[in-house]
């Protein structure tokens, strides 16, 4: 079984046609089929059966498919730490974000990365909650940026580097404005703008109304944290955000206020899988963010 055929049979599995795989692959149609066959006669199973013009996947195909992206993708990560190893200090490090660190925490940590490694590039990756954790589980980064920092999770190594609160942000015309801090009960009757179900930051808001004794009325959402933002400008509602989306500017229009009861908070860190040692880039920028992060924490 050879590596080409693998990628050939991927390519195939998933445009259903093998000409259109071959044209994507830049290689003639029959060196495809061939391959395939050739595939097929070693693991003695048919991977693919003809569907008028098309072909797809047969059931023990698909089962084969999974195997296949498996092991493709774990060949491309050991060449990618081979290549590391020979030169660290000239990598590449992937690097998953979530939109609520992206405006602050993640330029202010590269940038600084940078000045000491600047041979070392970036692939950014921003993405969601669950979808970052997969994504460092699958070997299609080898790092990301997290808030809340995930426990009890078999795969993943979480590492927090601050803990911060999360705030309430009203429109400035809101009658509790001009308060210094607020108990999140007080908003009890107010519209909320929220991050859609599914979204971290709309767990942490859902679960902090409950302590609080009620379940907010949510009326907007937004996908990212501009849309938040200036929904609240706006005066449709409120909402509740991380101070770190703040970061030395409060939104036009609104007002940010402390939570005092409940004590809403994230851990905000790095994960990184369990199951397999970081390449030499990435796992010196790794130690040089636990460092950065632990330098402010002492000035702060």
């Amino acid at each position: 079984m050879e590596l080409r055929q693998l990628r050939y049979f991927v390519e195939v599995a998933e445009r259903e046609h093998v000409s259109e795989a071959a044209v994507h692959l830049h290689i003639a149609q029959s060196a495809v089929s061939r391959q395939i066959s050739k595939l097929e006669d070693e693991l003695g199973v048919l991977l693919f059966e003809k569907t008028g013009r098309n072909i797809q996947l047969t059931p023990i195909g698909k089962i084969f498919l999974t195997h296949a992206k498996t092991a493709i993708q774990a060949i491309e990560y050991a060449k990618y730490q081979i290549e590391e190893f020979l030169d660290p200090e000239h990598g590449t490090i992937k690097i998953g974000f979530p939109t609520s660190l992206s405006t602050h925490l993640l330029p202010t940590v590269i940038s600084a990365f940078k000045d000491e490694q600047p041979n070392i590039g970036f692939h950014l990756r921003q993405g969601s909650y669950s979808s970052l954790k997969e994504a460092v589980k699958n070997r299609e980064i080898g790092l990301a940026f997290l808030g809340p920092i995930p426990i009890n999770d078999p795969d993943i190594e979480g590492h927090i580097l601050f803990t911060e609160n999360i705030s309430a942000l009203l429109p400035i015309t809101h009658p509790l404005a001009e308060r210094k801090s607020l108990r999140l009960s007080d908003l009890r009757n107010d519209p909320f703008v929220l991050f859609p179900k599914g979204y971290i930051l709309h767990s942490i808001a859902i679960e902090a109304c409950k302590a609080a004794g009620f379940a907010p009325n949510i009326t907007s959402e937004g996908e990212d944290m501009d849309s938040i933002k200036g929904l609240v400008s706006a005066g449709i509602g409120v909402s509740l955000l991380p101070d770190s989306t703040f970061y030395e500017v409060t939104p036009r229009l609104t007002v940010k206020i402390p939570i005092d009861t409940p004590e809403v908070k994230r851990t905000v860190g790095i994960i990184t899988p369990k199951n397999r040692e970081l390449a030499p880039s990435e796992e010196l920028f790794y130690q040089f963010a636990k460092k950065f992060f632990s330098v402010l924490e002492q000035y702060q």
